[in-house]
């Protein structure tokens, strides 16, 4: 076999395996699209639990007014508890830093930090909570 025919042999070689490595990849793409889009958050998390309880629509409109009406006053009692709950955080730290010494104390502030960035990173709580 010549120089030539060598070349032309090799150029074929490689592009058929330029084109089986771009039909792979582009495989694995949709796969990982389709791994992606099934672990995103629902777009609408009521419509899919309408859906899947088949909700008539006037069922679905005093469902979403009870869970509006809820919402609104689970909302005002953090208001009106909030108060109370932190003059008890407070008094708990006060508590804490006549026991723990100064070493004590920072390490459980850092601690608590720590616990609110990842209670604040997963979407639970509003961060304040020790």
């Amino acid at each position: 076999m010549d120089n030539v025919s060598k070349n032309k042999w090799q150029i074929r070689g490689a592009a058929i395996l330029i084109f089986v490595l771009g039909v792979v990849a582009g495989m694995l793409s949709l796969h990982g699209l389709t791994v992606w889009a099934h672990r995103r958050p629902p777009q609408n998390r009521f419509e899919q639990f309408a859906t899947r309880l088949q909700l008539e629509p006037d069922q679905k409109t005093k469902v979403q007014q009870i869970f509006g009406d809820t919402r609104t006053q689970l909302q005002n009692l953090r208001k009106e508890s909030e108060p109370r709950v932190n003059d008890i955080r407070q008094q708990a730290d006060q508590r804490l830093q006549q026991v723990l010494n100064q070493d004590q104390w920072q390490k459980f502030q850092q601690m608590r930090e720590e616990m609110r960035a990842r209670r604040g990173s997963s979407g639970r709580g509003n961060g304040n909570n020790p």
